[in-house]
């Protein structure tokens, strides 16, 4: 008669429908039926806390995460670049005449100064000529005082007065020349700096504007670099660079801009930087170095570790603890950043202290399990601010 429900029943529901239809007074099985009520009861209770310990009514689980405490420093925003070095002073010198090289007088390397002679040519031929010029306009000199005397007196006609005039000029124009021509004898340094390249040799036979030496100013050494046109309102002459040189094992040397370009290259949207460098030991003209120009410092900033922060889009935020074991998420305005850390605009205290480490899966709100040491000194640090808030308010 129970086959169609029975696969449906408990045991122990089989047995209070049994009992029910015995004919036996209730009165009599009261207290048992009770006493299985409260079993069956107690049995589906169990079930129930069961089921909630193992399903979805679990305790929250910490996330382990690494905190530190904001500190403060000096930070500074940096511009990078990489150039060659070069000076600004750098001539090529050339001869002026074909002779023979009778004195050499400079090195490579020597420092020379404008005017001085860096060597010598054959000069007995000009010399020879100039004085036989000078002998000659001598002479011419005396007739013409003479010629003049006589028109003077109208001994004589204009026309052979302003002959003896003529001859007297032609003859100062060619000392000039015969001055010039012995003067090329001389080569001479046409700017102060160092001798870089000597191409020739004692003896040699030169020929007309062949090149001889090469002179670089090292004061006028510069590092030119271009900075992209957003940063054109950060740039302004007189700020501080340093250049860092890796071929001498990473030696960083003071420098300052001297120039900025007035104009934009409309190609690579870039404004050319002239950075001043001057003679510094170990500094050449041709080498490769690192450059970084200084637009902003700002001392005893709050510096907040870059580790700390997370991107999304365009927002930049952080985790700070809002309690012993809870974070909140915060927004970050960077004002300047460095390598480092950034220097936030606001919304940030000395006091905070943020997570720097298992960050990546937190949400608003989430419980967290402090690890590391730096997230124990964090802790103690303070722990013990807090101490001293209590002792202050005692």
């Amino acid at each position: 008669m129970f086959t169609g429900i029975s696969d449906s029943l408990t045991p122990t529901r089989v047995l209070l429908l049994a009992l029910l239809l015995l004919p036996v007074p209730l009165s009599t099985l009261g207290c048992s039926v009770d006493a299985d009520a409260e079993q069956v009861a107690g049995t589906m209770g169990g079930d129930q806390d069961e089921a909630g310990a193992d399903g979805d009514g679990n305790n929250e689980e910490a996330v382990p995460v690494e905190i530190a405490a904001l500190s403060r420093g000096d930070i500074e925003a940096v511009l990078r670049s990489s150039t060659n070095l070069e000076a600004e002073s750098d001539v090529q010198v050339f001869s002026q005449a074909a002779r023979q090289v009778t004195e050499l007088l400079v090195e490579e390397g020597d420092r020379v100064t404008r005017g001085q002679v860096l060597l010598r040519l054959q000069d007995d031929a000009q010399r020879n000529a100039l004085a036989k010029i000078e002998s000659q306009l001598d002479k011419a000199e005396r007739e013409y005082l003479r010629q003049k005397h006589l028109f003077e007196q109208e001994l004589i006609s204009e026309q052979l007065f302003n002959e003896a005039s003529y001859e007297l000029e032609q003859l100062k124009i060619a000392q000039a020349d015969a001055q010039r021509e012995l003067g090329y004898a001389a080569v001479v340094a046409p700017i102060s700096g160092t001798i870089t390249a000597r191409l020739v040799k004692l003896g040699d036979q030169i020929q007309l504007g062949q090149h001889l030496f090469d002179i670089v100013d090292f004061d006028s050494m510069v590092a030119r670099i271009y900075v992209p046109e957003k940063n054109l309102l950060e740039l302004r002459p007189g700020l501080p660079a340093r250049i860092t040189a890796q071929s001498l094992d990473g030696r960083r040397y003071d420098a300052t801009v001297k120039r900025i370009a007035p104009v934009v290259d409309a190609q690579s949207g870039t404004v050319k930087v002239t950075i001043g460098v001057g003679r510094q030991a170990g500094l050449r003209p041709g080498m490769y170095v690192d450059v970084e120009l200084v637009t902003a410092i700002h001392e005893q900033a709050l510096l907040v570790p870059k580790r700390a922060l997370l991107y999304d889009n365009d927002q930049v935020f952080l985790y700070r603890m809002s309690g012993d074991d809870r974070v909140e998420r915060i927004d970050v305005d960077p004002l300047l950043a460095d390598r480092d850390n950034v220097e936030p605009r606001g919304g940030l205290a000395d006091s905070d202290r943020i997570v720097v480490a298992g960050q990546a899966g937190l949400k608003h709100g989430a419980l967290v399990e402090l690890i590391g040491a730096d997230s124990d000194d964090a802790a103690l640090a303070q722990q013990g601010a807090g101490e001293d808030d209590e002792e202050a308010a005692l």
